[in-house]
């Protein structure tokens, strides 16, 4: 089997695992079709309704603590190809005429950010955020995970968990949860709240009430 396609089934069948829920059910949730190349497309986005039901659905339960947690815990940025990372994947993906050299890395393209609507036309101005921060998972769930999943929830090119995003907003995004940061484009949030729950549902993360009412109200913006 080839390694992209053999890539995709692993994260779809890891996803699914952790929820119990069809491989049916998980691709009608954002996981995007199994033959396709991970990270080439955009992951589809699931209509509001659904994420309110999705949200419904998700436990609620305490905030953990980061007691243990290091980003080493989340290995990321695994190699796609030979050439290519997943980090330099996305770049592509999310880029318009993306020029990169033999190593893979990104020289030219341009770059819009979902976040602010910001247009960049040098790779080292945007970064690659994880939509669920890695801190952020590591205290609604993945504390208690094994080294193997964290790796693959850090390296998701299936689900919409990574975005090429203006790299001083990932930084003030950090670990936070929506009740805490939100995009400053308000009409980005419907679609942040929409793929945020998707994250959260396929990995079995649970969320707190203030998290829950601030997805609640940018799902109240589509």
């Amino acid at each position: 089997m080839p390694r992209t396609r053999a890539l995709v089934l692993l994260a779809v069948l890891a996803g699914s695992s952790l929820t119990g829920c069809k491989l049916a059910d998980e691709l009608a949730s954002g996981a995007g079709p199994v033959t396709q190349a991970p990270g080439t497309v955009a992951a589809p986005r699931i209509a509001p309704a659904q994420a309110r039901n999705e949200l419904a659905a998700l436990k609620v339960a305490v905030r953990g603590t980061m007691d243990g947690y290091s980003r080493d815990e989340f290995p990321h940025w695994d190699k796609v190809d030979a050439n290519c990372d997943v980090r330099e994947q996305v770049l592509k993906r999310d880029g318009k005429d993306v020029e990169t050299d033999a190593q893979c890395a990104a020289k030219s393209g341009t770059w819009v950010s979902p976040y602010d609507g910001e247009t960049w036309h040098k790779a080292s101005d945007v970064d690659i955020d994880h939509m669920v921060p890695l801190g952020q998972a590591w205290i609604s769930g993945a504390k208690s995970w094994t080294r193997e999943r964290r790796e693959q929830f850090a390296n998701d090119l299936v689900r919409p968990q990574l975005k090429a995003v203006t790299d001083n907003l990932n930084v003030q995004k950090s670990d936070k949860a929506p009740d805490a940061w939100k995009p400053p484009l308000v009409s980005y949030w419907c679609a942040y709240a929409t793929d945020w729950i998707v994250v959260k549902r396929n990995y079995g993360l649970t969320i707190t009430v203030p998290e829950k009412k601030a997805l609640e109200t940018m799902l109240d913006r589509c």
